[in-house]
């Protein structure tokens, strides 16, 4: 399974850390305390790397010394954070989502008075209708 690293700037500041990846622009992240500071870090460069593959944008090869802003405070450390893209884009694909539908109000009322659960039927039929199986 791939795995990428980054390294992070973490910046010290009254509430806590900002966090941004030199590497990324865009990329950046914040926390309380810097294990929050470190797991927000992980989750935004798992959406980063997410975004940017949906897009079809290049992946940057990550660098050995990132260049640190100038603006950067005093006091940060720069650390590693990874991501493996393929659990983030299977958690962030196969998440359910709340799609509004029309049907007329008696279809409605009998499957209802079935227990009928839409979202099951709904998806089941999207599937043969497309002609796909749910991703494993």
């Amino acid at each position: 399974m791939r795995k990428l690293t980054y390294l992070a700037v973490f910046e010290p500041a009254p509430e806590g850390y900002g966090v941004y990846f030199p590497d990324l622009p865009g990329c950046v992240s914040l926390g309380s305390d810097f294990e929050q500071a470190q797991q927000n870090a992980a989750e935004a460069l798992g959406l980063h790397i997410y975004g940017m593959e949906k897009d079809g944008d290049e992946i940057p090869v990550p660098s050995r010394r990132p260049q640190i802003d100038a603006d950067t405070g005093e006091g940060c450390i720069v650390a590693s954070v990874s991501v493996f893209p393929e659990l983030v884009r299977n958690e962030l694909d196969n998440r359910a989502v709340k799609t509004n539908l029309t049907i007329p109000a008696w279809l409605k009322e009998l499957a209802e008075s079935q227990g009928v659960n839409f979202s099951k039927v709904l998806q089941a039929a999207l599937m043969e209708y497309l002609g796909v199986r749910a991703p494993r």
